[in-house]
């Protein structure tokens, strides 16, 4: 069965899914699942065929958990999985947010007050292994 993609944005989790790394050093998009042609990028977007206006993408905290799906529900990956700003690689420690271990859950947290918030936009995900990756979920501020 294919994956779902969530067009539930209201929060307060919207589930990004899950970020996948098909060649070690090509980096994918958080929002790949979502938004692979990075349409709701921009402070407000217009689905031209609904008329409906999209609020900006904004998460007080991002859950990272590097698992990817499996047969049944999750299973760990089989190495490191970084993130990196747009622009990098796991072979650019000047771009790089941090590094996952396979099966560790880790948050991105902001300060709790309005503004400090991340945008998902900004991050990309790459591996040792291809077909590593990371379940991603945002939490908005309210």
């Amino acid at each position: 069965m294919p994956a779902s993609v969530s067009v539930d944005f209201s929060g307060p989790d919207i589930c990004l899914g899950c970020a996948t790394v098909v060649t070690p050093g090509t980096p994918v998009q958080f929002t790949f699942a979502i938004d692979p042609t990075g349409l709701l990028y921009a402070p407000e977007v217009s689905n031209r065929s609904s008329g409906k206006l999209f609020p900006p993408l904004r998460f007080q905290q991002i859950i990272l958990q590097a698992m990817i799906p499996d047969t049944h529900g999750m299973k760990d990956n089989t190495g490191n999985v970084y993130i990196v700003r747009r622009g990098g690689s796991r072979d650019d420690p000047g771009l790089m947010v941090m590094v996952i271990k396979k099966g560790v859950t880790v948050f991105l947290a902001s300060a709790p007050r309005i503004g400090d918030t991340f945008n998902p936009y900004r991050y990309w995900v790459d591996a040792d292994n291809a077909g590593d990756g990371l379940l991603i979920t945002g939490l908005t501020q309210g």
